[in-house]
């Protein structure tokens, strides 16, 4: 009778909630949006896309030999820990995943990645629970260090700053 009421439980469970508690679906667009840039840019390239997983880095668990959670991934290099103290004079973009997962291109996590223009290192933000995204994020998934900045990958450096840096040499506003 126990093992029926607990596989009752999880089936009721897998009802209940929301399927985008249990999404994992591939990264389907990535969108940039500054003060700087004319309009949003947007990373709809599936090769490009594939570097940039949601469910990699702490909260995240795989079966896939060799996983390391606090190696580079999704768009933070995990390994270097937190940043305490963040250089002077920094643009900051609103950086928001999309996934499959989600019908009507509803994003499924929003950060905020931060250049210097004299620098060639980035970084990123992790809303907390007073911010504005902090909800939206640990519904897809709770790190445990929201509220953060973290070192960009080098990987997403050598993507999002090119496009930048395009998109803002576009763009009419002052600078």
């Amino acid at each position: 009778m126990k093992k029926i009421l607990a596989v009752a439980f999880i089936i009721s469970l897998f009802l209940i909630v929301p399927s985008r508690f249990l999404a994992k679906g591939a990264t389907t667009k990535i969108m940039i949006e500054g003060a700087d840039l004319a309009k949003p840019i947007e990373i709809t390239d599936r090769k490009v896309l594939s570097n940039f997983q949601v469910w990699t880095g702490p909260g995240t668990f795989s079966t896939q030999p060799g996983f390391n959670a606090n190696g580079p991934g999704f768009i933070i290099n995990w390994s270097q820990g937190e940043v305490t103290q963040l250089p002077q004079a920094l643009r900051r973009y609103q950086v928001s995943f999309y996934s499959d997962d989600l019908p009507n291109d509803r994003a499924i996590y929003v950060v905020f990645y931060a250049v210097s223009p004299g620098s060639e290192h980035g970084y990123v933000y992790l809303p907390g629970k007073s911010d504005e995204w902090y909800r939206l994020n640990v519904s897809s998934i709770a790190r445990g260090v929201e509220g953060k900045w973290f070192h960009a990958w080098s990987i997403w450096e050598s993507i999002a700053r090119p496009l930048i840096k395009k998109a803002r040499a576009n763009s009419t506003d002052p600078v």
